[in-house]
């Protein structure tokens, strides 16, 4: 085989195991989603107490993928993503074996571990890929994101067709684990350049103990009251720990989270967008799920739909990711990736906006889950571009994952937010949310995906004229200069450390 075939071969040996085992990282996300209803009962357990079973697995998300990413840049990218399957497996492990809501939330806080392999995949793809392929390469690795969180909740219904148990799911998520883990270990490539340094463990703990005070002052704050001592607390808490862990990142030699790279001027908008995105589609999952399988009959409303359907009305959203990120290379070469984006984000908007119009029959589903996939395909891919295209290679791997943290942040926030409007609407005499809390729930996301785009169509008038960064990845210059270049102009601004 000629080296030009051989070398092709290769790279779409390694897109296939980076593709698959983010779709298997994304999958575990939602595993559980559909199942939600049915923990309460089984568990025993609110529904703000059984939310935290999703929360978990993204605020572990969020910690973990800053301190991997890193890892990456200093020690190979192909051993921490390794390090994130084995993680996966363990914590599929542990939740299979679960008898008791808390060794639950601990298996799913070891699974969201395994979020850093996608920004940790977009790194490699940067280090292995000819230039003029990694655009659609982080196209398909970022879409895999919304596939695997639909694909999820579609194996959970099947599963759950069969058993009343939760645990046959998480058996199959570690079996899912170990194919992606052997197809990482086989076919990719352990590129790049090893920065060295140390790790940011004070940084690392103090951005979780923050968020977790952040997340559960929102999540309880319906039912404490809000203006509770505990409540108030947690975010005053919050707002203090936050200070603290930015004063310690902005003096370390070497922060778990460049601030640069969270708020520079180029960074700062794709990381907006990624937080508004990621809460509009997790808040979507979350709220799809409960919404379908609410008895109308009961209740006056919903879908009286089984755990199956809710994987079955999302299989439209998961052809439109596959479908719109394929082509959202086109649309960046035409367009820019800012006003790609900025299309995405309008769709995912959209979706939600005639969600909250009408919402009564299975077709309204239907046409919100197919909206809301081209739009969260088309976004997450120029996300995954965006973040990236104006750093130095070196820096590849903390960029995305940076990005990936903030939208695991906005996930998290998202789920706590809307568990929290449910509660706080609920049907005179039960417990059960009314309808107004799930309308009232899809505007707040509607908004989100709405701000997402202004964001990008901001970004994109303001830097219509800097053809370096609209440019796509194939036609960047990657040389050492330009590299200096990038660093002059998105980390300019971060001060000296000691």
């Amino acid at each position: 085989m000629p080296k030009d075939q051989t070398r092709a071969a290769s790279g779409g040996l390694t897109l296939m195991a980076l593709a698959i085992a983010g779709l298997v990282v994304s999958l575990q996300q939602t595993l559980v989603l559909p199942l939600l209803p049915r923990l309460m009962h089984e568990l025993d357990a609110s529904v703000t107490e059984v939310t935290w079973v999703f929360t978990a697995t993204l605020l572990a998300g969020a910690v973990a993928t800053p301190l991997l990413s890193r890892f990456g840049d200093m020690y190979g990218k192909k051993k921490m993503i390794i390090a994130a399957m084995v993680t996966l497996i363990a914590g599929s492990i542990v939740c299979a074996l679960s008898t008791s809501l808390g060794t639950l939330i601990a298996g799913r806080a070891l699974q969201g571990v395994s979020a850093a392999m996608i920004p940790l995949a977009i790194g490699t793809i940067r280090d292995a890929f000819p230039r003029e392929r990694v655009m659609s390469a982080i196209g398909i690795v970022s879409a895999t994101m919304g596939v695997g969180g639909t694909v999820g909740m579609l194996i959970t219904g099947v599963i759950a067709q069969h058993t009343e148990s939760y645990r046959p799911i998480f058996w199959i998520g570690t079996a899912a684990a170990v194919l992606g883990l052997i197809l990482i270990a086989a076919f990719t490539p352990d590129l790049g350049t090893r920065t060295g340094g140390r790790p940011d463990v004070l940084g690392a703990l103090l951005l979780a103990v923050w968020l977790v005070s952040l997340l559960l002052g929102i999540s309880e704050g319906g039912s404490w009251g809000w203006g509770s001592g505990r409540t108030v607390g947690l975010f005053a808490a919050a707002v203090v720990l936050c200070a603290v862990w930015v004063l310690v990142e902005l003096r370390v030699r070497e922060p778990l989270v460049r601030m640069s790279l969270l708020v520079g001027p180029r960074s700062l908008t794709a990381n907006l967008a990624s937080l508004l995105l990621g809460f509009a589609m997790f808040g979507g999952f979350t709220l799809i799920s409960n919404f379908v399988q609410t008895p109308k009959d009961q209740l006056g409303y919903g879908l009286s739909g089984s755990v199956l359907d809710v994987g079955l009305y999302l299989l439209p959203s998961t052809f439109g990711m596959m479908l719109f990120s394929t082509l959202a290379g086109r649309f960046e070469r035409r367009l820019g990736t800012a006003y790609t984006l900025a299309i995405g984000s309008l769709l995912v908007a959209a979706s939600f906006v005639y969600l909250t119009i009408s919402n009564g029959h299975v077709y309204d589903v239907l046409i919100y889950s197919g909206v809301m996939g081209a739009g969260i395909g088309i976004g997450y891919a120029a996300l995954g571009t965006l973040a990236v295209q104006h750093v130095p290679m070196s820096q590849s791997g903390i960029a995305s994952g940076i990005n990936t943290l903030v939208r695991t942040v906005g996930g998290s926030i998202s789920g706590a937010v809307t568990a929290s409007l449910l509660t706080s609407h609920v049907i005179e005499g039960t417990s059960a949310p009314s309808l107004d809390g799930y309308t009232l729930s899809f505007v707040v996301v509607a908004v989100g995906g709405a701000v997402a785009a202004a964001i990008a169509l901001i970004h994109g008038l303001a830097y219509k004229h800097d053809r370096a960064h609209e440019r796509p990845l194939s036609d960047l210059d990657t040389s050492p200069s330009a590299e200096l270049a990038a660093v002059a102009g998105d980390y300019g601004d971060v001060p000296a450390r000691r």
